[in-house]
């Protein structure tokens, strides 16, 4: 009996009624799978171009849409187009106009959803090939509850599903389709092709602690459009030898078995999870920068925060080899989103994972859809820093590693850094928040003729709806309510509290991205202190937080943050430290061995010496 491989094709974006896109992709596919391989390929070809028609988009829509895209995550950071709008070509306006009016309309993907689930049931595909447009059609489809009838389930159960140039990654796509989280899916394996030369929106995906999912790097640059091409990424070597190659060996394995079951033991992608209870699985990434390229902006105490952290967390049970650190020049931007891949990879529930940074913090004014300044965003600054997006670490670029991550994951970010330096200062002292150069501080301030004063600029509030309490959007929106905070992932969280309330009540499970535990060295609006520790120098809090973890035994966070602000109060730094994160979370204890020091690590506190600014 030949083995056979039926496929469904799902394409992407623009009017394919007329085109000739099912030859393309065929020839494509039976190139790469190879005329030796001996197995028949059986096509269907999915069109959803009837439902699409009926909508009519603007031309003022189409920009608006590719602002909410192509400013969010890689996009924005990376990609975003130099100069006015309108010279942005129009097939990249046309399809961000398309794809946010399917994101932004439910009745749009009822009937998009219809189509696929029909197809499903009545094709039984092995494969579903699905590109752009149509990896979020099918994406939409799959996740869904409606999925979970049962012929549809069944047909699903044992399918292979492929995605290529997709957006289910842009933060945008992620927030207003998904609640900020990219669902587990009930079929045999998905496998994702990234290319990072594609322009059209696309993102990497991580989809943490499952085991029938794994992404595979694609790259090819070619003019124009040319590395957003179905053929290219279908052809691919790496798809070729880590897709086609398997499913061909796997076909030719169920050929030999009865009827068309799933061969057991012959699935190559599959993950093993953990099924008894592992071993604690611990990883620190700690970061501090002193010595920057300008010498005012140079600061003294951050190195030695970084080996006071990592000797405490080797107290608490780190093993050497599971911290990471990363100094002065190299601690470039790269270097620290690099090291980052490296903290989260492979995370499962339970792990214990800890990013501590300590240097200098700033906010950046950001232009919007208006093309006038309308958010500010926090920043790392990392030693390469020059003010713009590509040399910051904004939550922006940060959050794709974090807000996958499984929910019993434990991961606790510590920044000793403040972010107001940009528009105040605190006698002769400086802080570590940076001043910006005065054409970038221009962005946030706007004149007020009756006071003859620039005062800061009034911008309109990220979420609106977030939540009906003010403290918690001031937590999660900053003080101006327009302000994207570091590890809050609040540019994935674009719904109102009933929107999750309802949609985490038909789900029965927890929806929405992952929260670590954030702990800040001060307020939003304050400094943190360096302390001298005799010729020594220190972060006033990361100093105290390192001392209370070697001594005090079975500590909450919360208690944690409450003696760390009680001492530094009591020896007159003016900063109180700040904790954020799942309530659940907040109130239990550190995971980790704390209070395995009988003593801190020196006897004299902070205090004893006069403080400066510099955090």
């Amino acid at each position: 009996m030949p083995s056979s491989l039926r496929i469904l094709c799902v394409h992407g974006l623009g009017d394919q009624r007329q085109s000739n896109w099912d030859a393309d992709w065929s020839s494509a596919i039976k190139r790469a799978v190879g005329t030796s391989a001996g197995v028949e390929l059986d096509f269907r070809f999915l069109t959803y171009d009837p439902i699409f028609e009926r909508t009519d988009i603007s031309f003022a829509e189409t920009l608006g849409a590719f602002w909410k895209l192509a400013r969010s995550g890689l996009g924005g950071l990376f990609r975003q187009p130099r100069g006015p709008v309108s010279n942005i070509s129009d097939r990249l306006r046309w399809t961000a106009g398309y794809v946010v009016a399917w994101v932004e309309d439910e009745q749009f993907q009822q009937e998009t959803r219809a189509l696929v689930l029909d197809t499903l049931r009545d094709y039984k595909p092995d494969i579903v090939l699905a590109h752009s447009l149509g990896s979020l059609v099918t994406y939409n489809a799959f996740s869904h509850a409606d999925a979970g009838e049962s012929e549809a389930a069944k047909a699903l159960a044992s399918t292979h599903y492929v995605t290529f140039g997709s957006q289910i990654g842009n933060p945008f796509v992620l927030g207003n389709l998904t609640y900020g989280r990219v669902q587990r899916l009930a079929v045999r394996h998905w496998h994702h092709l990234y290319n990072e030369h594609d322009d059209v929106f696309t993102a990497p995906l991580k989809v943490q602690g499952v085991d029938n999912f794994n992404q595979l790097l694609t790259p090819f640059d070619l003019p124009g459009f040319g590395d957003h091409d179905a053929a290219g990424y279908l052809t691919h070597a790496v798809t070729q030898t880590s897709f086609w190659t398997p499913m061909v060996d796997l076909a030719a394995r169920q050929s030999r078995a009865v009827g068309r079951k799933a061969v057991a033991g012959v699935n190559r992608w599959n993950r093993s999870l953990p099924t008894a209870a592992p071993s604690t699985r611990r990883k620190a990434l700690l970061i501090g920068i002193d010595d920057y390229p300008d010498p005012a902006n140079r600061l003294s105490g951050c190195v030695n925060d970084v080996f006071a952290m990592s000797a405490t967390l080797q107290d608490c049970g780190f093993e050497p080899e599971q911290i990471r650190v990363c100094l002065n020049e190299r601690a470039t931007a790269d270097g620290i989103i690099s090291r980052l891949e490296w903290l989260v990879d492979g995370a499962q529930s339970g792990d214990q994972l800890v990013f501590f940074y300590s240097g200098h913090g700033a906010r950046v004014p950001e232009y919007g859809q208006q093309e006038e300044p309308d958010r500010l965003t926090e920043t790392l600054v990392p030693y390469d820093f020059d003010w713009t997006p590509e040399h910051g670490v904004s939550d922006e670029q940060i959050n794709r590693f974090y807000a996958q991550l499984p929910y019993e994951t434990h991961l606790l970010m510590i920044f000793d850094c403040c972010h107001s330096g940009s528009m105040h200062r605190d006698g002769a002292g400086r802080a570590r928040g940076i001043t910006p150069p005065d054409d970038i501080r221009h962005r946030q301030l706007r004149w007020n003729r009756e006071a003859e004063m620039w005062v800061e600029r009034d911008f309109t509030p990220l979420n609106k709806a977030f939540s009906s309490q003010a403290a918690k959007r001031q937590a999660f929106f900053g003080s101006n309510l327009a302000t994207v905070r570091l590890g809050r992932a609040a540019l994935l969280r674009v719904n109102d509290q009933k929107s999750y309330d309802r949609a985490k009540k038909a789900r029965g499970a927890p929806i929405g991205p992952f929260l670590p535990v954030i702990i800040e060295a001060c307020g939003e609006e304050q400094y943190s202190y360096e302390y001298r520790h005799g010729a020594t120098s220190y972060g006033a809090f990361t100093f105290c937080l390192t001392s209370i973890l070697r001594k005090e035994k079975n500590i909450t966070f919360q208690k944690l943050v409450q003696l760390a602000t009680e001492r530094l109060e009591r020896l007159g730094y003016n900063q109180k430290p700040q904790i954020l994160g799942p309530a659940i979370d907040l109130d239990a204890k550190v995971p980790f061995e704390t209070g395995r020091v009988g003593q801190p690590p020196a006897r004299n506190l902070p205090g004893s010496a006069t403080p400066r600014t510099s955090g």
